[in-house]
């Protein structure tokens, strides 16, 4: 059995799954975000419980917002004050007497989707979300790619490109970005940015899906934004398709949603790429919300 911990600010949920990637459990608690042995112990008794219930020892995969120190295993997570520079998984596994796997979350939303039955069959799956931020992961051979730091995926602190200065404008401002640098991408790219990039243009606050229902009616600025906004998009994915060169390509997030996007994207990434290049298949997540516990648990699939 495969166990999945998709642990939030605001709640953990639990999942168990089968050989056949069925879910047998499903769970959610709060979390308890500032008291350390309280988590521990919530995450223990829900694995208990689990175990009683299926009559085995499930093995364990626990999605962090955040990322694991790779030399010390202390977790770097801000989200979950409770678990910050704690070393989650040696407490674990003391307790629970087995491996516990930790990964960020946006790379076990990218495992679970490259597990998806239709999906299994691309040796490389690089996962986009387009959310608040952007998040992302890459999964080889149906394992996570986590990097030396657990940083690989973090698209969105990439660097506004210098066609996306020609797009936008080269005095556009340059977003601070809770990472401490100026203009990455992901504040023009992202669900929040989509919105910025509209007021900056515009002079008008409004949601992205306010904006997307201008669009679809026709809205001049609307459609005028769209379209900037695709090259844009288009051009931050072809300079990762270039590094990356994956087979498929999913994406999640609230900006997910926007349909119009999957049909329109690959004409408008191809002149970006080299001559030799084609474009990889582009994807709607399948999972949702779903997506970080199946991922989590699936972190014990390839050895």
């Amino acid at each position: 059995m495969y166990y999945g911990f998709d642990m939030g600010g605001t709640k953990i949920e639990f999942g168990a799954f089968d050989a056949q990637h069925n879910r047998l459990i499903q769970k959610r608690v709060a979390t308890p975000r500032d008291d350390y042995q309280a988590l521990l112990d919530v995450i223990v008794q829900l694995t208990l419980d689990a175990d009683a219930e299926l009559g085995c020892q499930g093995m364990i995969g626990i999605g962090i917002p955040g990322m694991p120190d790779s030399e010390t295993g202390a977790l770097f997570t801000a989200n979950v004050p409770a678990a910050m520079g704690k070393p989650l998984a040696a407490d674990l596994e003391r307790r629970l007497k087995r491996p516990i796997r930790i990964d960020n979350d946006a790379n076990c939303f990218a495992l679970s989707e490259a597990w998806d039955g239709e999906f299994r069959q691309y040796p490389s799956v690089l996962g986009i979300i387009l959310g608040t931020g952007v998040g992302g992961g890459l999964v080889i051979n149906g394992k996570s790619f986590t990097g030396r730091n657990y940083i690989a995926g973090e698209f969105g602190h990439l660097r506004l490109p210098v066609d996306g200065l020609e797009i936008l404008g080269r005095d556009i401002p340059r977003v601070p970005c809770g990472c401490g640098h100026d203009g990455c991408i992901e504040n023009y790219i992202s669900g929040r940015g989509f919105e910025w990039v509209y007021q900056h243009f515009y002079a008008e606050p409004l949601s992205a899906k306010v904006i997307i229902e201008r669009y679809r009616s026709g809205d001049a600025n609307a459609l005028e934004h769209v379209d900037r906004f695709l090259d844009l998009l288009a051009v931050c994915l072809a300079n990762i398709f270039t590094i990356i060169d994956p087979h498929l390509v999913v994406i999640g997030g609230g900006l997910s949603n926007f349909d119009e996007m999957y049909a329109l994207l690959p004409e408008r990434i191809k002149p970006h790429l080299l001559s030799v290049a084609k474009v990889p298949r582009i994807e709607k997540a399948r999972w949702g919300d779903s997506g970080g516990v199946r991922g989590a648990a699936f972190l014990n699939l390839v050895d």
